[in-house]
């Protein structure tokens, strides 16, 4: 500020430091003003006057420098969002902005400017924080059935999910698949692709152009913008291999007498097969493969049995339905006898086919497909016959409960020496063979008690009707029709068996059990023995090749008293039984 001559006063304004000269306003003219009284010409006040003010308050032009007259200053930002055309309403308004979305990341709003004509009002901090996200989606492929499980061999749509994130479908762009012979893709010509947004709102619906070659299939795209959905559905079938069986456990499947497993104790093996085809499928937006797997499960399964009438055999099998959508836990049981001109040869290749249709079928004469389960049946000659019968002691036209009964077992032999003797337990002395076979009389009811000796090891000649006979007692404990008690029939082999070498701890329990009544054989003593000679006689033998059992193979023993009763009368004897009732 610099004083002047006559009242007037010149301010002189210098730019800030760091800011570009700016033209320079006039110079303030100001003059002092005296107010006195009238009446005796005292002061009563003073001030200035600008004389110049019209000068000072007319319109100043913008520079480049976007600045309020207040010297709010607008932050330098690479990204701004911007609208125009805004008309302000009384009340609330909503404006909306839009942001060109070039990178992915998270934008903050820091400042907001508000332009009316020449007049700019700006908030210089946005308060509390805004923020916006820009992020970019890749290209997606998805490949899913319309079910919850695809069954094999029935012809199932499933659906292509294209989600095409920033890429946008061009024209040409096509899905190449990969064709597996196990698993052809079904299509029509009037197959459709429907285009989404992606609020999921339809937007066009186009048909497809499906090639397809020895080796791949290819798919013609539709056009659609970037952030859209693709979704078409095609068919695909798997075929069913033939199956082959694996080793069963020696349980029959009778008729009405399938063991349905619950979920506690079900095995691994017994589970619905599964079979996981992979298709390699190539997408326009990438230059690596897409892998997709899908899962079909074989909708049946199939067990085999062996069932024996003396010399007579039958297949039985039992085809099972394992789908839970279709007729759940429904079997089938289909039974041959076999018959042979010739000599039953040692083992049989087997195959079961039959030809299936789904129940409900679009389809006015609906297509038959094939189902083939392959098994192979071992050691189906029959080598012995067991036969066991009960008599009343002598005199008595009955059994009776408390009573002592004779229990004569009969073990025959059916057939010379044969392919399935060739092993280890068949000895030959004299031009004579032999074979050494376990007896074991138990019941598993409770419902005898069995006396004498209840097990043993016999030389039985591999000879056709050679015989052995073994007598003991048993006693019933209900009356009523008892079952017969059961009797099995095992090979005993020898300690110099090459297969009892290393073996696990079940084939101790055997070896302990098949010593223990060897001994007793020898010993002629009775079957009640304590345990502990048992253990030292296997402690001494440690390290030894000890002997084993060896069951047969389902068919080759056939037990014709299997299912057989006898007749058990209550006891004359009276009883006196005390009640005492407080």
């Amino acid at each position: 500020m610099a004083g002047g001559n006559n009242g007037i006063i010149h301010i002189q304004t210098d730019p800030p430091a760091g800011r570009p000269p700016r033209v320079s306003p006039p110079s303030l003219e100001l003059y002092e003003m005296h107010d006195k009284s009238p009446s005796d010409n005292s002061l009563n006040s003073t001030g200035v006057i600008c004389n110049n003010v019209h000068l000072l308050l007319r319109h100043q032009e913008s520079g480049s420098s976007t600045e309020t007259q207040s010297g709010v200053p607008l932050e330098d930002s690479a990204q701004v969002l911007k609208t125009t055309n805004v008309l302000l309403e009384p009340g609330f308004n909503k404006i909306v902005f839009t942001a060109p979305a070039h990178e992915p990341g998270t934008y903050t709003l820091r400042q907001l400017c508000a332009t009316v004509g020449s007049v700019q009002f700006v908030l210089p901090h946005i308060y509390p924080i805004v923020q916006y996200e820009v992020y970019s989606q890749e290209p997606q492929l998805k490949v899913e059935p319309l079910t919850d499980i695809l069954l094999a061999g029935i012809a199932q749509k499933v659906k292509f999910t294209i989600i095409t994130g920033h890429y946008a479908i061009k024209n040409g762009d096509v899905l190449q698949l990969s064709n597996i012979d196990a698993m052809p893709i079904l299509y029509s010509p009037g197959s459709t692709a429907t285009i989404l947004s992606n609020t999921g709102e339809k937007v066009e619906e186009s048909v497809l152009m499906i090639q397809s070659s020895e080796k791949v299939t290819s798919i013609m795209l539709p056009l659609s913008p970037a952030y859209h959905v693709i979704e078409f559905e095609l068919e695909v079938i798997c075929h069913i291999l033939s199956t082959l069986s694996k080793p069963f456990d020696n349980e029959r499947l009778t008729n009405g007498e399938l063991h349905w497993k619950t979920k506690e104790n079900q095995k691994p093996d017994s589970c619905l097969a599964a079979i996981t085809q992979k298709m390699s499928i190539d997408c326009p937006w990438s230059i690596y493969s897409t892998i997709i797997a899908l899962t079909f499960y074989n909708p049946f399964k199939a067990a085999q049995s062996l069932l024996s009438a003396g010399k007579r055999k039958y297949i039985q099998v039992c085809l099972q339905n394992m789908s839970e959508h279709v007729y759940r836990k429904q079997s089938v049981f289909c039974l041959w006898e076999i018959k042979w001109t010739k000599e039953l040869p040692s083992s049989l290749q087997c195959r079961f086919s039959v030809n299936f249709s789904p129940a409900i079928s679009e389809e006015e004469f609906p297509s038959f497909k094939p189902y083939a389960y392959e098994f192979q049946l071992e050691n189906i000659v029959t080598l012995y016959n067991v036969k066991a019968e009960i008599y009343p002691v002598l005199g008595a036209e009955h059994c009776r409960t408390g009573s002592l009964c004779s229990l004569d077992v009969s073990i025959t032999r059916l057939s010379d020496l044969t392919e399935a003797d060739q092993d280890e337990s068949v000895t030959e002395s004299d031009g004579l063979c032999t074979t050494k076979l376990m007896y074991e009389v138990v019941d598993n009811s409770s419902n005898w008690a069995l006396c004498g000796k209840s097990s043993g090891v016999i030389s039985m000649p591999v000879a056709a009707r050679a015989s052995h006979k073994v007598h003991m007692e048993v006693m019933p404990l209900f009356a009523g029709n008892l079952p017969f008690p059961n009797v099995k029939v095992s090979k005993y082999l020898p300690h110099h068996s090459t297969h009892s070498t290393q073996p696990d701890i079940d084939s101790w329990l055997e070896n302990d059990l098949s010593v223990d009544k060897a001994l007793d054989e020898q010993a002629d003593s009775s079957s009640i023995r304590s345990r502990t000679s048992a253990h030292s006689t296997s402690n001494e033998h440690k390290g030894l090749s000890m002997p084993r059992l060896q069951s047969f193979s389902p068919g080759q023993v056939f037990n014709c008293s299997t299912g057989m009763q006898v007749l058990v009368v209550p006891s004359k004897d009276d009883h006196v039984l005390e009640v005492n009732v407080t």
